[in-house]
């Protein structure tokens, strides 16, 4: 459930050294999945929005949750078996809130003490991160702390050993480039007729080129808004049935994140949207700041891109530099991914999905 490796090259051929390890069932992901599951929601797939609730809530039951499941938060061991859920007495009348608020604050002081183990075993600065917990990007702003050089694939999750896989069969070195491994929808990226929607109608979709691999939409299957105005959120929650709490993320230039939002230590870049930052005037940006404050940010380098070049127009069209950015599907629907998706989708919901 938890492992830390020692890695290096050697005579241009990786190695490996287990150096610490945790056995089932004691895990940080079933005990996060657990309380997702005591809050009313779906385990081992609605964490993220555990996730969002926690801005809302005060961790006031942290005390009971290291009662009643932790045996030691030093050694990541656990009381019982998370895996199936928690007695629907625990708590029974605390504010679901509360409860994950509470969680976060145990998940990360439980992903503190494994990075802390992993410095003290490893002797590299640089730090490769993976599992379902990775993708908790809140958790992921304290990384800068232990490691300076920080890799957290697109897609950490179970989905991702695919990747492993791959490469274990090809048998050498994976030359990542990027992430839009999935279905192509050819074409040149629609970056006037994106521009042309969004200047009236403030909201649009994108579906072109190749999809995303990962949980992430990185501008090729993206639901995209003008994140300035104070009703966008709203309007955008509607239309993909989520609940009003929700937040959205933020694509911006990368050059311009800095000036935008205070990005912590050691992550320069966050061209995944895997870290949360606060956002320096969330005043200006309604639709893309949390409750807390803050933003998964989304930076897009100088790599030519269709998305790229978006941004780099609606920059100079509008004088800001960053776009609301979400999933072109609906909640509990699948991703859009080719052009017939996209046709329904654009006349199941009154979107105009360009290509």
């Amino acid at each position: 459930t938890i492992t830390i490796w020692d890695a290096w090259y050697e005579q241009g051929r990786a190695r490996y050294k287990k150096v610490w390890s945790r056995g089932y069932p004691h895990s940080i992901g079933l005990f996060y999945s657990a309380m997702t599951h005591r809050v009313g929601l779906k385990p081992m797939d609605e964490e993220y929005i555990l996730m969002g609730m926690a801005a809302y809530g005060q961790p006031n039951y942290l005390d009971e949750m290291r009662s009643a499941f932790l045996n030691s938060s030093e050694q990541l061991k656990f009381k019982q078996n998370l895996h199936v859920g928690v007695d629907k007495n625990f708590l029974p009348n605390a504010d679901h809130m509360n409860i994950a608020a509470s969680a976060q604050v145990i998940v990360e002081q439980l992903i503190r003490e494994v990075m802390h183990q992993a410095r003290q075993h490893g002797r590299s600065r640089n730090l490769v991160y993976g599992g379902g917990v990775a993708l908790n990007c809140l958790a992921n702003r304290l990384l800068g702390d232990f490691y300076e050089n920080i890799w957290i694939m697109p897609n950490p999750g179970d989905a991702g050993n695919s990747l492993g896989a791959a490469s274990l069969g090809q048998g050498a070195k994976v030359n990542w480039t990027n992430c839009f491994l999935g279905y192509n929808i050819p074409g040149n990226y629609p970056v006037n007729s994106i521009l042309d929607v969004l200047l009236t109608d403030k909201i649009v979709g994108v579906a072109s080129g190749r999809a995303e691999f990962g949980p992430r939409a990185l501008g090729n299957r993206s639901l995209l808004a003008d994140p300035r105005g104070l009703s966008i959120k709203s309007r955008v929650n509607e239309i993909k049935r989520r609940q009003k709490f929700r937040p959205f993320a933020p694509v911006i230039l990368e050059e311009y994140a800095h000036e935008y939002f205070d990005m912590p230590k050691h992550w320069d870049n966050s061209r995944y949207m895997q870290v949360i930052s606060t956002c320096r005037n969330p005043e200006l940006f309604p639709a893309i700041v949390h409750h807390d404050g803050t933003s998964r940010v989304q930076t897009v380098p100088k790599d030519g891109s269709g998305i790229r070049e978006l941004l780099e127009k609606w920059h100079v069209m509008t004088g800001c530099p960053m776009l609301l950015n979400t999933s072109l599907n609906i909640r509990g629907e699948p991703m859009v991914n080719d052009r017939k998706d996209a046709d329904r989708f654009q006349r199941c919901y009154g979107v105009k999905v360009c290509s």
